[in-house]
């Protein structure tokens, strides 16, 4: 199942969930519906960005992903990445063990050994196994792939801390949630886990009340 990432998309989708569930529906009037999210396509460029985005804030994965485009060109091409040198791309941001997942990942493409468009076709559980089969490509890369760039609705990436500290905050915990509580607690929301994630991480970032 796939959904758009606009503002109207996910309003939809989450008026829809809050009708039967009064702590959603509570936690919108009082903080707002999130603003549409950038959605990609299935693609090489894509794959980078998350790639380069691991463990970064928004704002600082955006800026080293923005020098990387402004280097290896728009859409990236993976043989200006390979042909550039370490040094290069560690003054553009990239840790070293950044620089060698996206020279694995740039291989695999430039290979055909990876076709990111391929990936389209491909359900949930076989995009996460091809995704994370690659060095550097854990569970939440693939999971924010199938999100951002497939726009899968029912994406629920029960390890980020965002989504565990939202869900305490929505549902008034006393303990942030491990992931096995954050799968639990979200069956209530299938199959539109996605717009939910995407609640939890517009809920954590509001101010308190």
């Amino acid at each position: 199942m796939r959904f758009q990432l606009t503002e109207k998309g996910l309003k939809r989708r989450l008026d829809t969930l809050a009708e039967a569930d009064p702590q959603l529906a509570e936690a919108i009037a009082r903080v707002g519906y999130p603003a549409a999210r950038r959605s990609g396509s299935p693609s090489y460029a894509h794959l980078l960005r998350i790639l380069a985005g691991q463990q970064l804030s928004v704002k600082a994965a955006a800026t080293i992903y923005g020098r990387l485009i402004d280097h290896i060109g728009d859409p990236p091409d993976p043989d200006a990445l390979l042909d550039s040198d370490d040094r290069t791309l560690r003054s553009l941001g990239l840790s070293r063990q950044k620089i060698a997942y996206a020279r694995g990942l740039s291989e695999a493409v430039r290979d055909g050994d990876l076709v990111p468009e391929a990936l389209a076709g491909m359900d949930d559980g076989e995009v996460i196994d091809r995704l994370t089969a690659l060095k550097g490509f854990g569970r939440w890369s693939a999971e924010m792939f199938l999100l951002f760039s497939l726009g899968r609705a029912d994406v629920w990436p029960a390890d980020d801390l965002g989504i565990q500290a939202g869900l305490q905050r929505l549902l008034e915990l006393e303990d942030r949630p491990g992931r096995r509580e954050v799968d639990r607690l979200g069956e209530r929301w299938k199959p539109h886990r996605g717009a939910v994630a995407i609640f939890l991480w517009h809920l954590h970032g509001s101010p308190p009340a």
